[in-house]
């Protein structure tokens, strides 16, 4: 099926043509129409095309509508189905509504009422799909996710302890990869609102022109684009947590509107009238000091100290270097479920080099060297030689580098301590130490000399 524009698939259902006509006139520009004479064509088509919602008409020879209603249920419940009917009947609405319709419309139809009926039935058919795929991604997180001993972390574990027991609004900040979005769903699974949604929004990352829609919805022709009614994140995370990442990233007129809605408790759609109650607890992140962004005239002093009422700061992982060793072993075996790899561990060595690199990625970047290492690794343990090349020798060289002494003896330090981490990281092939250097084999082993380093 050619649907260049990506257009809702309308099937409709009817043994008389001028009817399907009519349905393709109404509905031509906003939906994809394809036909069918009978319920064995529709059914057939069901089972070939992806279709979004089918019009059935009840009164069809041979297969009537109850039964084809029947048989789609049976092969897709989630299908949208609306009946057609000549009588306004509400026992014939019934008996559709219970065979699993979503709706019923009467001969002859009425064209507004047509296109509000198929409008309505897509976006309660995507509503669905987002509660689906948010229940999917619902993870249940506990403290022991959040690993480590360090003094920093057993701070944050208390003040996780006491904000599960409230409302209160969250402020996260740390750089990032440091786990913000990890604390926020640890308060979320572990608070009074655990059954109910929890919807992660990064701010940073949608165009601003978008921005207040997806936090607040908008009404259709609220703007060029709105062709229907759209909810927004706080209507879809009511009774549960928004977790608003990146917060810097709002423009100041989006800013007052969040303010508003925190302090109210309530929020209105683009271009909407009706006011909406909202019951959401906030938890916020950023990875920049939003005190300087208010002193610098970008973000708002008054919704800062809205979001900043339970500060929760993640220090960076080269300051809680202590926990190394237990995300190590976390993650390890994580990945060897994840994998089905039975890799044993980490040697001493391999994991000092680990300890010794500052991890400018932090907790993010360690965590993905160590799902590389288990998919890579099939010795059953991790050495230094498994490790990235660029851990490695930042490591080596970070080891001993001496403090004292002139720029030129430093040079010389430094120039020694790479070749010997090069060297030591391809266990003493001159040839491809000296492929990694850049140089010819023969200057290589003259610097080794000179150097009084061993073959």
């Amino acid at each position: 099926m050619n649907n260049p524009k990506n257009l809702p698939v309308v099937l409709v259902v009817d043994d008389e043509p001028a009817v399907l006509e009519t349905f393709e006139s109404i509905l031509e520009g906003r939906f994809e129409v394809l036909t069918a004479r009978s319920g064995k064509e529709a059914l057939d088509k069901i089972a070939k095309e992806s279709i979004n919602l089918v019009f059935l008409d009840i009164a069809m020879p041979d297969m009537n509508g109850m039964q084809v209603l029947r048989k789609i249920k049976e092969y897709d419940e989630n299908l949208s189905v609306i009946m057609a009917t000549v009588t306004d009947s509400a026992r014939t609405a019934v008996e559709a509504m219970q065979s699993g319709a979503c709706n019923y419309i009467t001969k002859p139809f009425d064209v507004e009422e047509v296109i509000t009926v198929a409008q309505k039935a897509i976006e309660q058919q995507r509503l669905l799909k987002e509660v689906t795929y948010l229940r999917s991604q619902r993870e249940e997180i506990r403290f022991e996710n959040i690993v480590g001993k360090s003094k920093k972390i057993r701070e944050i574990f208390e003040i996780i302890e006491k904000v599960v027991k409230n409302n209160a609004t969250v402020f996260i900040s740390g750089a990032s990869g440091t786990g913000k979005e990890l604390i926020a769903r640890a308060i979320h699974f572990n608070s009074s609102r655990k059954q109910k949604p929890f919807i992660p929004i990064n701010c940073a990352g949608i165009p601003e022109n978008l921005l207040e829609s997806e936090l607040f919805g908008h009404e259709k022709g609220a703007f060029t684009d709105a062709t229907n009614q759209r909810l927004g994140m706080f209507e879809l995370a009511n009774e549960g947590t928004l977790f608003l990442d990146e917060i810097s990233g709002l423009k100041l007129d989006v800013q007052a509107n969040l303010l508003r809605a925190l302090e109210e408790k309530e929020i209105r759609r683009l271009g909407g009238t009706k006011i909406i109650r909202v019951d959401v607890r906030i938890i916020s992140a950023t990875n920049i000091d939003l005190k300087q962004a208010v002193e610098e005239g970008k973000f708002r002093q008054d919704l800062y100290y809205r979001l900043n009422v339970v500060p929760i700061t993640l220090a960076p992982l080269r300051e809680r270097k202590g926990d190394i060793p237990l995300l190590v072993e976390y993650y390890l075996e994580r990945y060897n479920q994840a994998f089905r790899k039975k890799i044993e561990g980490i040697t001493k060595e391999a994991l000092e080099y680990l300890m010794q690199y500052d991890w400018p990625g932090n907790i993010r970047e360690l965590k993905n060297v160590i799902e590389r290492l288990v998919a890579l690794n099939d010795n059953g343990v991790i050495t230094p030689k498994d490790l990235p090349f660029d851990i490695f020798i930042k490591s080596s060289l970070a080891k001993d580098m001496p403090v004292e002494g002139g720029l030129k003896e430093a040079r010389n330090d430094f120039e020694k301590q790479y070749i010997e981490a090069v060297l030591d990281r391809v266990s003493g092939n001159q040839v491809k130490a000296a492929k990694i250097l850049g140089i010819h084999r023969n200057a290589l082993f003259n610097k080794m000399r000179s150097m009084g380093l061993k073959k």
